[in-house]
C-alpha cells in the first residue's frame, strides 16, 4: 500500500510539474493576453497617473475582467519603470515599459531584457493656474443646478471617476470619484479614435493626406485592398475583416496584447466586403490610420512629437499622452491618457469646429465631415471616427446635432454644437452594469436651457 501511495504521489507531482512546465514554455494565448493586459494597465496607471499598483490590479484589472485575471500577480520595478505580470505568479509573463512622454508599451521578453530604449519625449509637466479661467487656466464658473446633478450617484453611475460639463467655453460643473481629481490622467480607450481623426485632419491641412486617396499601403498594391480609400477607413467601412469582440483571444485582443506591430497585423486582414459598403467597427482600422499619418513624416521622431506639437500644446492639453506599440506606431484606437479637463479641452476644440484662440487648426469643414452620419452605419456612426447615435434605441430624447466620443467601460464625451455643450464622463463602468449615460446628459441639457 505504501508503494502504491508513493507511486500515486509521484505521478501527481510529475503531472503538476508537466503542467507547470507547459505553462512556462508554451502558455495558452489567453493567458498571454491576460498578462499583457494586466502589465499594460498597471504600468500606465502607475507611471502616468501616479496610482498604486496593487489598487490598479485589484480594481481596474481583476474586479471587472475575465475570472482568470484574478490569478495574475505583478511586479513593478520603480527604477527601470517596468511592470511584469504573471499568471499564477509564474506563467505567461507579460511585460510593459514606460518611457517619458510616450507612456507604456507592451514588449516581448527580449525587448524587455534590452530595455531601456532611447525613445523618450520630453514634455512640459501638467500645470494649473487657478487665477485664469478655463480653458487657459483652471478657474471655473459653477452652475449650481448642474453641479447638483453630478452629486446624484445614480445619474453619475457606478465606477464614475470624473465628470466635467462645459457650456459656452466654460466649465460649469465637475465631480470626481474617490481617489481621483482634476489632475488625474484617465484612459479614454476608444475615445482616442476621435483624436486620431483630428491628427489626420491636421495632416490633410498640411497637404500630406487626402480623403479620396487609394493604394494606401505597399502590401495592398496589386490587391483588391488597394481600392480602400482613406475616407473608408475613417468611416469604419473599409471592408477589412476584424473581430472586435472582447473577453477572449480575438483580433482586437491579439492586436493589443500579442502583436508588436499592430498596424501591420490589422492591415494583413483580407477583405470581407467591398470597400465603402459595410460598416464594421474596428480598432484595427484606426491603428492603420495611425500608421498612415505617421508615415507622412520623414523621421520617426517627427511623427512621435507631432501630436504634442500640433494638437496638445496649442490646446493646453499638458496631461495628454498617446502611447505607441513596440513598433513605434501610436495605438490611436485605444491608448490616450488625459485628465478629464483635457478631454474637455479636446471636446471644446471640436465644438469650435477645430479652431482655438481664433486660429483655425483643422480644415474649416473637417469637424462637420467627422460628424456626418454615414449610410453604411445606418446613421449611427460619423464619417470621421465619432458616434452620431449612442447606445440602444429608447433612451431619453437628445438634440439632433448631438454626437459622441465613446470608449470601453463607460468613457464618453457628448458634444452638442447648438448648445455649446460638452459633457465628459469617465469611469470604470462595464456594460453589464446597465448604466446609460444619456440619462445624465438629458438632465444636464434640461438644466442648462
Amino acid at each position: 500500500m505504501r508503494k502504491k501511495w508513493l507511486w500515486l504521489a509521484g505521478s501527481v507531482s510529475a503531472a503538476i510539474a508537466a503542467v507547470a512546465g507547459w505553462l512556462v514554455v508554451l502558455p495558452p494565448e489567453l493567458l498571454r493576453v491576460g498578462d499583457g493586459y494586466a502589465a499594460k494597465i498597471v504600468c500606465s496607471n502607475v507611471f502616468i497617473a501616479g496610482r498604486d499598483a496593487n489598487a490598479v490590479l485589484a480594481n481596474d484589472v481583476q474586479a471587472p475582467g475575465h475570472p482568470l485575471l484574478r490569478l495574475v500577480r505583478i511586479s513593478v520595478d520603480e527604477n527601470r519603470k517596468t511592470v511584469t505580470a504573471r499568471m499564477f505568479g509564474f506563467a505567461a509573463p507579460g511585460h510593459a515599459i514606460y518611457r517619458e512622454g510616450l507612456g507604456c508599451t507592451n514588449v516581448t521578453q527580449g525587448e524587455f531584457a534590452a530595455f531601456p530604449g532611447n525613445r523618450q519625449l520630453r514634455r512640459r509637466a501638467p500645470q494649473s493656474d487657478d487665477a485664469k479661467p478655463w480653458p487657459d487656466g483652471s478657474g471655473t464658473t459653477v452652475n449650481p443646478a448642474v453641479q447638483t446633478l453630478l452629486t446624484d450617484t445614480q445619474l453619475a453611475g457606478p465606477g464614475m471617476r470624473a465628470i466635467v460639463v462645459v457650456k459656452d467655453g466654460k466649465i460649469v460643473a465637475e465631480s470626481y470619484g474617490e481617489g481621483f481629481n482634476s489632475a488625474t490622467p484617465l484612459l479614454g480607450w476608444s475615445m482616442t479614435k476621435s483624436v486620431t481623426a483630428a491628427l489626420i485632419g491636421l495632416r490633410i491641412r498640411d497637404g500630406q493626406m487626402a480623403l479620396d486617396r487609394t493604394e494606401l499601403l505597399p502590401q495592398w498594391r496589386n490587391d483588391p485592398r488597394s481600392q480602400i480609400k482613406l475616407a473608408d477607413l475613417m468611416a469604419m467601412q473599409s471592408g477589412l475583416q476584424f473581430n472586435e469582440d472582447y473577453g477572449d483571444v480575438t483580433d482586437v485582443t491579439r492586436m493589443l496584447y500579442l502583436e508588436g506591430d499592430m498596424a501591420s497585423f490589422s492591415a494583413s486582414k483580407p477583405l470581407e466586403a467591398k470597400p465603402g459598403e459595410r460598416f464594421s467597427y474596428s480598432s484595427g482600422t484606426t491603428t492603420i490610420l495611425s500608421r498612415l499619418w505617421m508615415d507622412t513624416f520623414d523621421s520617426v521622431r517627427e511623427a512621435l512629437t507631432f501630436p504634442r506639437a500640433a494638437l496638445f500644446r496649442p490646446l493646453g492639453m499638458t496631461s495628454a499622452v498617446l502611447e505607441p506599440d513596440a513598433h513605434g506606431t501610436f495605438v490611436g484606437s485605444s491608448y490616450m491618457y488625459a485628465t478629464a479637463r483635457d478631454w474637455a479641452r479636446f471636446g471644446l476644440f471640436l465644438l469650435q469646429n477645430g479652431s482655438w484662440n481664433g486660429e483655425q487648426l483643422l480644415p474649416q469643414d473637417f469637424v462637420a465631415f467627422m460628424r456626418t452620419p454615414t449610410k453604411a452605419s445606418s446613421g449611427r456612426y460619423g464619417a470621421g471616427q465619432v458616434w452620431t447615435k449612442f447606445g440602444s434605441d429608447g433612451g431619453p430624447p437628445l438634440p439632433e446635432d448631438a454626437y459622441w466620443l465613446q470608449g470601453h467601460d463607460g468613457q464618453s464625451v457628448m458634444l452638442v454644437p447648438s448648445l455649446g455643450l460638452a459633457v465628459v464622463r469617465l469611469g470604470l463602468t462595464p456594460s453589464r452594469a446597465g448604466y446609460d449615460v444619456r440619462v445624465l446628459e438629458a438632465k444636464i441639457i434640461e438644466a442648462v436651457h
